[in-house]
């Protein structure tokens, strides 16, 4: 059987994000399928037959041969197995390169414009991590940078912007953190929300702290719960970062490294922060640092107003015992990793290690 030609990460971004037809096949087991995936992917159970290089593997499969195929698997082998298959079929196909462990570094982005700045919403698609630019009058403050810092580097450049700040909502587990690399790259100050135990120099970000770039203001709400030290960010009365704290369905998990006594404490502390933010202007937007959906590729910003969550998420209507109780019941898996990528984090070096190797797999921070 001819070798299958095999198409990166960032190449496969690039085609998604102009639009090229191709058709994305997912070839893994059911349960990984089921954890993440590529949006707009074509799911078939044809895994243990691939693996056992059964011939009959695709068969009932229909594709279109006027459009490229690109197969997927969980790290390329056996999606190198279904390309070659298709290609003594006639297809023109690609098997992803390093398959979705690669994909978790892919990304899109979004904006949203307001009468006196502008959010540029980064949004890694596989994994759910989201970060932002916000611009006024060509400053820039970036927030919760989870891409390579070149990414962001190029849209600085590109849009002729003078990065100010750079800072966080909180300390990340389940993303490498790249704002402290950002902020020594781009020569300004790292702003993070204290107490934290990081072992590096930082600016501390406390409830009197107050953000201005360009025309507006960026003020702190200290919001703990899912961590001791989350915060989020009020931009201008209009928008409203809510870190790991409040989703667009759901909240924040408020476990992690607890036990079911603290995890009840921490849950009515997460009660307490989400009252600050239910109670602010209705028609903010919420721009949460994550999302449990793979995100498309149609410039559509992830974000929802404080007054649709409120209508929609049941779990903000119950009163504090109910809410914790809620909590204990409803904790997703733990996510794999967590505990190094919080030790990198604290620690602020990443260079020793592949961050796909400790990033890779679906998005589990939210409780909904």
């Amino acid at each position: 059987m001819k070798g299958a030609n095999e198409v990166s990460t960032e190449t496969l971004r690039n085609w998604l994000e102009t639009r090229k037809e191709v058709s994305i096949l997912d070839v893994r087991p059911i349960e990984e399928r089921l954890e993440w995936f590529i949006p707009g992917s074509i799911y078939f159970n044809a895994y243990d037959k691939l693996k056992a290089h059964k011939p009959d593997a695709l068969y009932g499969l229909h594709l279109d041969k006027r459009i490229p195929i690109v197969t997927v698997c969980a790290a390329g082998k056996t999606s190198s197995i279904a390309a070659g298959q298709l290609n003594e079929q006639g297809f023109e196909v690609y098997s992803l390169k390093g398959g979705m462990k690669a994909w978790s570094m892919a990304w899109n982005t979004a904006k949203l414009s307001f009468p006196d700045f502008e959010i540029m919403q980064f949004r890694r698609t596989g994994k759910g991590c989201l970060s932002y630019m916000v611009i006024s009058n060509d400053e820039a403050i970036i927030v919760d940078a989870s891409l390579p810092i070149e990414i962001y580097h190029d849209v600085l450049i590109k849009e002729k912007l003078k990065p100010k700040y750079v800072i966080e909502t909180h300390i990340h587990a389940d993303h490498l953190s790249r704002s402290k690399q950002l902020a020594e790259s781009n020569s300004v100050k790292l702003h993070l929300p204290a107490p934290n135990n990081v072992n590096f120099d930082f600016v501390p970000v406390t409830g009197s702290t107050v953000f201005q770039i360009g025309h507006i203001s960026i003020k702190t709400i200290q919001t703990p719960g899912h961590t001791a030290e989350s915060v989020s960010y009020l931009i201008a009365n209009k928008a409203l970062l809510t870190g790991d704290t409040l989703f667009v369905s759901g909240v924040g998990r408020p476990d992690l490294k607890a036990n079911n006594d603290e995890i009840m404490e921490k849950s009515k502390i997460l009660y307490q922060s989400l009252q600050k933010l239910l109670i602010l202007n209705e028609n903010i937007i919420v721009l949460p640092a994550h999302t449990s959906q793979p995100v498309e590729f149609d410039q559509t910003p992830i974000h929802a107003t404080i007054g649709n969550i409120k209508q929609n998420v049941a779990m903000l209507k119950l009163n504090e015992e109910e809410f914790a109780n809620t909590i204990l019941q409803r904790i997703p898996p733990t996510p794999p990793n967590y505990l190094s990528i919080v030790e990198k984090n604290i620690k602020g070096d990443f260079s020793d290690i592949n961050p796909v190797d400790l990033e890779a797999g679906a998005n589990r921070c939210a409780v909904s």
